[in-house]
């Protein structure tokens, strides 16, 4: 089944790829190897593990069979060479830039951020040398403008985790390659390989926090890197092994699989019911604005339907009245819950600019697009219909 990874379409890969139950004492799941440690058949084949001449598993932190199959059917996903497993999203990412950035190096980043994310860059990497500028990335002569030679890395989040903004990930790589040295870096979690594989679009590295919709049940918490085979083996041995130390647990991995196993068809139900309720949304009288991709008023809709195959399952509102409605709405919802995160079977209303956002001070949040009144839904995996009776009933109460 291996040699014909590539003859198999996703969800077949999702399921089965890497895996032979008849070698494995028939079991069809593949077995969760819990030890932290591995036996050594010989002192000269430790030596040669240790030496990067082996490619055995010795100690988990650094590789373990469970980690290392949910890795391959994750990189056979984004269509990658390489994939590399972390406790969490934020531990994906940070190790990424701890391991490709040093001192005096250049960091260039889309306007909008998740807000760890931000907060990492500003006041982490940011304090120890790093130059972190901030672009318009829809504006490819910004960009352009913002290159310099001490430019070695482009990181951005498309849709943006507020506002949902999208960048063209194909003219951007395109640009950057033109120039030596630089990373091109794309978190995909809102997305998943399933809507977008950014990779085949000439990004180098694609990060993940598969907390969400890869893992889909909120149940763990569990960052992915994928990237060609050389730039995985670095963010292996010098970020995770020696910097940040970020493994995800062999548990959460076999958990993370399992959720891969219905990662397509999760998708399609909250793609389906996210763009009925954007509909709504869009054509309530007591709602200003409706940010989703799949809408045609979408400013970028284009875009999301040139690299995305549906629109995804997550809408940004503003409502008239602003903070306050945005406020009273939330109170009033009774099925959805508030709550931060997203991608899971329940559905999520948060305030980014006093929760998942209040890294940023309101001066930043106002640079970088993030309005104090916005309100993001992460639609589940309920009946539509009870969503919408939700929301309209939160609607009523708020207005």
């Amino acid at each position: 089944m291996n040699d014909k990874k590539n003859e198999f379409g996703f969800s077949t890969r999702a399921i089965h790829h890497g895996y032979n139950a008849l070698e494995n004492n028939g079991a069809l799941i593949p077995p969760i190897y819990l030890t932290s440690t591995f036996a050594f058949a010989s002192t000269e084949y430790g030596a040669a593990c240790f030496a990067g001449q082996e490619s055995g598993h010795f100690y988990t932190r650094i590789s373990n069979p469970t980690l290392a199959l949910l890795e391959s059917r994750l990189a056979t996903l984004e269509n990658g060479e390489a994939g590399v497993a972390f406790s969490s999203g934020m531990g994906a990412i940070a190790t990424t830039f701890w391991t490709l950035l040093r001192p005096g190096d250049e960091l260039i980043v889309s306007r909008t951020l998740y807000g760890c994310t931000f907060a990492l860059l500003h006041h982490g990497i940011g304090e120890f040398g790093i130059n972190v500028k901030h672009v318009d990335m829809a504006n490819l002569a910004e960009l352009e403008a913002a290159i310099t030679s001490s430019t070695r890395m482009i990181y951005f989040e498309t849709p943006a985790n507020p506002n949902m903004q999208l960048v063209d990930i194909t003219a951007v790589s395109s640009l950057a390659h033109s120039h030596p040295d630089i990373t091109v870096v794309i978190d995909n979690t809102y997305c998943t390989p399933y809507l977008q594989r950014p990779l085949e679009m000439g990004a180098d590295i694609v990060v993940h926090s598969a907390t969400k919709y890869l893992s889909g049940h909120s149940d763990i918490t569990a960052g992915i890197v994928v990237a060609r085979q050389e730039l995985a083996n670095r963010i292996r041995l010098q970020g995770l092994k020696d910097l940040t130390g970020a493994v995800l647990s062999p548990h959460d991995a076999y958990l993370l699989m399992r959720g891969l196993k219905t990662l397509a068809l999760r998708m399609d139900r909250h793609c389906s019911s996210a763009q009925l309720i954007a509909q709504y949304l869009e054509n309530h009288p007591a709602v200003e604005s409706v940010f989703y991709p799949g809408l045609p008023s979408f400013a970028q809709n284009a875009l999301a339907s040139r690299q995305m195959k549906k629109p995804g399952g997550m809408i940004a509102i503003e409502l008239k009245g602003g903070l306050e409605a945005g406020r009273r709405f939330m109170n009033a919802l009774q099925l959805i819950s508030r709550a931060v995160s997203l991608g899971g079977a329940e559905s999520l209303a948060q305030h980014p600019a006093s929760m998942t956002h209040s890294a940023y001070t309101q001066e930043e949040r106002a640079r970088h697009d993030i309005s104090e009144g916005l309100v993001r839904l992460a639609i589940g995996l309920e009946d539509v219909e009870d969503l919408l009776a939700d929301i309209d009933q939160a609607m009523e109460r708020c207005t």
